[in-house]
């Protein structure tokens, strides 16, 4: 296997008739997915993702990939491909259609809709083409060929792109359920003639790769979910994925099946709800729905709540419920139904969630104690027959950390794909298809841009540092009064703290410390502020390290008087 080298410089042009693939996220990590394929001096993106913050990125809303090695080209992009529906693959189009608003976006019906829907907040009005599973399109000089795939959503696509330096198929994320709550699998009739027509790079969905066997099919999670309605006393209440409609159907029918009523909670989850049921992907039994209001007038073994906050989320339904900072008082015998799987890094946030809910009262019922949720990526088995039948010349892993794309790989090598064939990439790592075989031909600097508030990309490394320094070891703000005219200490120093346990008496014995190092400063010339400032921090610093074992952030304030 090929893979990046820490010491990659920008690639060269791409030779001539050559197919370039730049992936600005999804390559070491899940979420955030997006790639760039280059040729003939044009641009194909597929998805355009986010990825959600963690405990490390304090105050960030969400993470995008970096647009910049594409912002002079923005003109070059054809279109974008959006696979399927879920935030992970379509939360950052609104981002790069500000810089662009008129880039076509491609996908089926579903998609579009629910990118539509997120577009309308940003005020955007997007160029939509909607594909089905068997259409082809040309889009500039990409020939992109549609084929369904099942996963966690519905109308989920891969693409395949002809040109005319070669061919590549995209899973998206995909799985092989058999026996599918809507019927449609994955075609795999589709994979063996895009195979025999010949596919020189495969690049395919990563996450499970690392998981033997086959992905339990949806269908075996019913059972579990009729028994939690079965065994409820009270209240029932659903958290999982705003996007996630066959999850929400099984729900609804337990609840016609129970007698129970159900109201959505949360605006994604209303929002995203309403178009399925809208565009007849969800089927809503005559009556079970009903708006909260009129649920919570209902007696309690009749209320079913369908919320989002699966992740722990602090800001959720479920999150609020069980900080009791919710206008729905979870108790003794509720029951809570977790019916997602655990985005790796989101562990600690969900069980805080369980922990709090069981601490008030209620049954949570959860992955680790019943079958209540289902991957929807494709298990080692699963990705084995797809190698089995596409027989890609070249593989370039996506969609998973290092751990999942160097499982993905091996398998592939398994299969009969030369090792030097399998291209191990991370985000900013060009790989380029030139002849028929796919190498790494340099890298692009690309890094995270957070969403905070109301900026984008204006948070930085450095300000998150800051941060975590804040929240973790607290601050420490020093204020010196300075004679202007003598440089002596008029005043001062007057020191604060914040998020110390120690009292403020600990930090009067720095002061004469400081004062000495401020009066030799002064003796040895030192007038400009920016220096003393520097003589403070050091003092502090040094004292706090040495005594409290602690590395605040130090705030010097010098004024002259």
């Amino acid at each position: 296997m090929s893979h990046p080298h820490p010491e990659l410089t920008a690639p060269p042009p791409l030779k001539d008739g050559g197919v370039r693939v730049i992936p600005l996220g999804g390559l070491g990590e899940v979420g955030r997915n997006m790639a760039v394929i280059e040729h003939r001096g044009k641009l194909l993106v597929v998805d355009c993702g986010v990825l959600f913050p963690e405990e490390h990125h304090p105050g960030v809303d969400l993470i995008l990939p970096d647009f910049s090695p594409i912002e002079d080209r923005l003109d070059d992009i054809v279109a974008i491909v959006l696979t399927h529906g879920h935030e992970d693959h379509i939360g950052a189009v609104p981002y790069l259609l500000r810089l662009k608003p008129d880039i076509p976006l491609v996908g089926s019906q579903l998609t579009l809709a629910l990118i539509e829907a997120k577009l309308k907040e940003h005020k955007i009005t997007p160029l939509t083409l909607a594909v089905r599973e068997g259409g082809r399109e040309q889009l500039g000089p990409f020939d992109c060929e549609f084929v369904a795939v099942n996963h966690s959503i519905p109308d989920a696509l891969a693409v395949f792109i002809r040109t005319s330096g070669g061919t590549i198929l995209h899973t998206g994320d995909f799985k092989m359920d058999q026996l599918p709550l809507d019927g449609r699998i994955t075609d795999l009739r589709a994979f063996a003639r895009l195979g025999e027509e010949g596919v020189d790079l495969f690049m395919t969905d990563s996450t499970n790769a690392h998981v033997p066997g086959f992905t339990t099919p949806e269908r075996q999670i019913a059972p579990a979910i009729e028994r939690v309605f079965h065994n409820a006393e009270r209240r029932i209440i659903v958290a999982c994925f705003s996007s996630h409609v066959h999850r929400v159907q099984q729900v609804l029918d337990a609840a016609e099946e129970s007698g129970r009523k159900v109201a959505m909670v949360g605006r994604s989850m209303i929002r995203n709800m309403g178009i399925a049921a809208e565009l007849g992907y969800l089927r809503v039994p005559d009556g079970v729905l009903v708006d909260l209001n009129r649920l919570t007038k209902l007696p309690d073994d009749q209320q079913v709540l369908v919320c989002t906050g699966s992740q722990g989320e602090p800001m959720a339904a479920l999150s609020r419920m069980a900080n009791g900072d919710h206008k729905i008082d979870v108790g003794e015998g509720d029951t809570v139904l977790l019916a997602s799987s655990l985005i790796p890094g989101n562990e600690n946030a969900v069980y805080r969630v369980i922990n709090g809910l069981t601490r008030r009262g209620a049954d949570v019922v959860h992955k680790e104690n019943a079958l209540v949720h289902v991957s929807g990526h494709a298990s080692a088995g699963e990705l084995l027959y797809c190698y089995n039948i596409v027989k890609p010349r070249n593989v370039l892993p996506v969609h998973g950390e290092w751990r999942h794309m160097v499982a993905n790989g091996d398998l592939a090598v398994q299969t009969g794909v030369p090792r030097d064939n399998v291209v191990l990439a991370e985000d900013g790592v060009v790989v380029d298809l030139v002849d028929g075989r796919a190498r790494i031909a340099g890298a692009v600097d690309c890094g995270y841009v957070y969403v905070d508030g109301s900026l984008v990309g204006a948070a930085d490394e450095t300000m998150l540092k800051d941060r975590r320094i804040l929240r973790d070891e607290g601050f420490v703000t020093i204020i010196v009064v300075r004679d202007s005219s003598t440089g002596a200490i008029a005043a001062g120093p007057e020191i604060q703290t914040r998020g110390f346990a120690e009292g403020q008496d600990v930090f009067e014995r720095v002061q004469p410390k400081l004062v000495a190092a401020l009066e030799e400063a002064r003796r040895n010339g030192v007038q400009d502020t920016h220096q003393l400032q520097q003589v403070i921090r050091r003092t502090v610093g040094s004292f706090v390290g040495n005594k409290l074992r602690r590395r605040p952030m130090i705030i010097p304030i010098v004024v002259d008087a």
